[in-house]
């Protein structure tokens, strides 16, 4: 007596969409989305941000050493 079957969703999902229309649905699901696209680029902005300055300095180093040592090879040679 105290689950919700599959019955009972259908009728919830009725009453909802009597109140609330199509339309104002499908726009909140659209907030939603958005809120949740905003809330992964926050977390993705905060985990950059957070890295410690040395490893930052270290994948640039890396980054930049195959040009350093190709402008080195052709300057020596």
């Amino acid at each position: 007596m105290g689950s919700i079957g599959p019955f009972q969703l259908i009728i919830i999902a009725v009453v909802i969409l009597i109140l609330f229309g199509r339309g104002r649905i499908s726009e909140m699901m659209g907030d939603f989305g958005k809120g949740v696209k905003s809330f992964r680029k926050g977390m993705s902005d905060e985990e950059q941000s957070t890295k410690p300055s040395a490893q930052i300095a270290h994948e640039n180093k890396t980054t930049a050493d195959p040009v350093e040592s190709t402008e080195n090879e052709k300057t020596s040679g």
